[in-house]
């Protein structure tokens, strides 16, 4: 049994993630992905 809801759950606020920076790295199944907020607020994610 996964220890993740399979909903969204809670939304959480993009400051919370990125946490004063401009860019973050997730991994999902061993894969890094980097999560970045751009200059005119949009976020983007890639491989």
């Amino acid at each position: 049994m996964s220890a993740w809801p399979q909903s969204a759950g809670t939304p959480l606020p993009s400051d919370v993630l990125l946490a004063g920076r401009n860019a973050v790295t997730i991994v999902h199944l061993g894969v890094h992905y980097v999560l970045r907020a751009t200059r005119s607020g949009k976020l983007i994610l890639t491989k």
